[in-house]
């Protein structure tokens, strides 16, 4: 049986326990929902400052240029990149991970009409995120050309969904549900031979996974940088596309900060070389800025020592609710295999969204995703072993009492 003493243990040989101290967690708090909203970096409250008061206060409209507030997307991507298997000037931190799943797919859309323009069906998941169906609905139902969703309701159905009418796959590497982490390389080749063109969401995946998507052959990824990227809530997104498709369409939202001589104040748009044409309009720098805090601390370590701890914190948090939780009606519903698992785990219960307010109130914090889905998020730059038992140990203590069931934590917030 595992035990308090043994996770102690494992915290003492922690190779990554130092970088914990880069972060401002509260105290009496485990903090298991970094896959929704990373914690703050300690970095971050100075980085704020300095920008509102010296960039902005101080500088004012000079800091586009002597704060480098210009070459803040390509500076970030250019960080952001060695995360996810891009070289050097291929990644731009900006907009919404939404609006740049606009941009590639609408590109990608494009490429694939002058190629075949009998290739109009997006294919992806029933259970992907929400705001990645929508859009893709949103843009077939705005092109009135025959365009169409396809979904499949299992990452099995995937292949026999894949075929000759197929223009786009359209994945979230890892999935927001149950965790599944999908085979990028192989899907990629799949669609590849099909003729299709891919689209990876690294929403789950960019900090917490290795991801390589030039060895994977990808062709455009996009993602968040607020979860494991620790940039702050809402700060602004990612998108990579591949050298090889770049600069072969105009992405649709053609800004001024896309343009190849944007202070030439042209009236006419000529797309940048690269993936500054990716660009659109002018960049939130206050909370861009403290997106550098997040990425600075990945400095420090590398995605594979960060996955061994992911998968060990995992591997603890499914062992102990399994041993502490058993007679409770508990269904795990993240993969067992290490290969096919990403840095959350989730299970199924039927009062989920009480049972994770009990666990809020208890100082636990996970979220709820329908349906009844309980959402528990392992970020190995600040979670403890130690972290892990005493969470599953309030799990346990809340489920065999019941406290769930007071009427209190059935009130929906809105947010979930």
């Amino acid at each position: 049986m595992t035990t308090k003493a043994h996770c102690l243990a494992l915290d003492a040989q922690d190779p990554l326990a130092h970088l914990r101290a880069d972060f401002a967690l509260p105290e009496g708090v485990i903090y298991l929902d970094g896959n929704s909203l990373g914690a703050r970096p300690v970095a971050a409250l100075e980085r704020a400052r300095e920008v509102v008061d010296l960039e902005w206060g101080d500088g004012l409209i000079r800091s586009w240029n002597s704060a480098g507030w210009r070459a803040l997307p390509e500076r970030l991507g250019n960080k952001l990149a060695r995360l996810i298997g891009a070289d050097e000037d291929e990644v731009v931190v900006t907009d919404t991970t939404s609006i740049n799943l606009f941009k590639v797919l609408v590109a990608a859309l494009r490429i694939q009409a002058q190629r075949d323009p009998a290739r109009k069906v997006i294919v992806s998941e029933a259970s992907n995120f929400p705001t990645d169906l929508y859009m893709a609905e949103g843009l077939a139902n705005m092109l009135q050309q025959g365009y169409s969703l396809r979904l499949v309701q299992s990452p099995e159905e995937l292949p026999e969904a894949i075929g000759t009418d197929t223009a786009v796959v359209m994945i979230t590497h890892v999935n927001y549900k149950t965790g599944y982490l999908h085979d990028m390389a192989g899907l990629t080749a799949l669609a590849h031979e099909c003729g299709a063109l891919t689209i990876w969401d690294l929403a789950h995946s960019a900090g917490a996974v290795p991801v390589d998507l030039k060895a994977a052959n990808a062709d455009y990824a996009i993602g968040c940088t607020y979860k494991y990227l620790n940039g702050g809530p809402g700060s602004p997104a990612f998108v990579w596309v591949s050298p090889d498709l770049r600069d072969q369409v105009w992405q649709p939202l053609s800004g001024w900060w896309g343009h190849a001589r944007q202070f030439d104040m042209e009236s006419h748009y000529e797309p940048a070389p690269g993936i500054g044409r990716y660009l659109c309009g002018t960049q939130p720098i206050t909370s861009m800025a403290l997106v550098e805090c997040g990425l600075d601390i990945f400095a420090k370590t590398d995605m594979q020592a960060l996955r061994r701890k992911s998968l060990a914190l995992t591997d603890l948090f499914i062992e102990l609710v399994r041993q502490r939780c058993a007679t409770h009606p508990l269904t795990l519903v993240t993969p067992l295999e290490h290969a096919r698992r990403g840095s959350h785990v989730s299970f199924e219960h039927p009062e989920g969204y009480a049972v994770i307010q009990a666990l809020i109130e208890r100082g636990v914090i996970g979220d709820y995703r329908e349906p009844r889905i309980m959402r528990f998020g392992f970020t190995p730059l600040y979670t403890s072993f130690s972290d892990v038992w005493q969470a599953v140990e309030t799990l346990g203590e809340i489920l065999d009492s019941g406290t769930w069931q007071q009427e209190r934590f059935r009130v929906r917030n809105r947010v979930t």
